[in-house]
């Protein structure tokens, strides 16, 4: 597996990923599926300071994490958070491993302090993950997205570098 950082042509292919959580999963609160135009200032965002990395096989995209603004305060500008996305085809094969330890390390390079993950509640595998590389449970908003009839709580965790 190769890791490596988010070209412009894996944009069509991190938005199918992306489409697959929205339709699929609380992983994200939006409900549409994105198009490539959609994303494309996203992706632009992570051109900077905040990473895009993906992993791969074969030249065969199977996901990607990146580190993001947290919030547009500057006193925030030393803390960021993560998203991971994988290719449901790809899912349980270590993909999220590879690419959280990959990230964290990106994120000490930049001169980050702190990482937050916010993870829906019952996304069991993900808040294991997450824990597995240290990231501590530091809050949880009860019912404060609605997704597939239902009301859904998001679980904050930190990672201090």
């Amino acid at each position: 597996m190769n890791i490596r950082k988010a070209k412009q042509e894996d944009l069509p292919v991190l938005v199918s990923i992306y489409n697959q959580a929205i339709l699929n999963t609380t992983a994200t609160f939006d409900f549409t599926p994105v198009s490539i135009e959609d994303r494309q200032s996203w992706f632009d965002e992570h051109k900077g300071r905040f990473p895009l990395i993906v992993a791969e096989e074969g030249n065969i995209v199977m996901g990607y994490a990146s580190l993001s603004r947290y919030h547009s305060k500057e006193a925030y500008n030393r803390t960021v958070e993560i998203s991971i996305y994988i290719d449901e085809r790809h899912q349980g094969k270590g993909v999220g491993k590879q690419l959280l330890a990959h990230i964290i390390e990106l994120g000490k390079t930049l001169g980050y302090h702190v990482i937050i993950a916010c993870i829906t509640k019952g996304n069991n595998t993900s808040v294991k993950l997450h824990e597995q590389y240290g990231f501590i449970k530091c809050g949880e908003m009860r019912e404060v997205g609605f997704k597939f009839n239902s009301w859904q709580d998001v679980l904050y965790y930190q990672l201090i570098l």
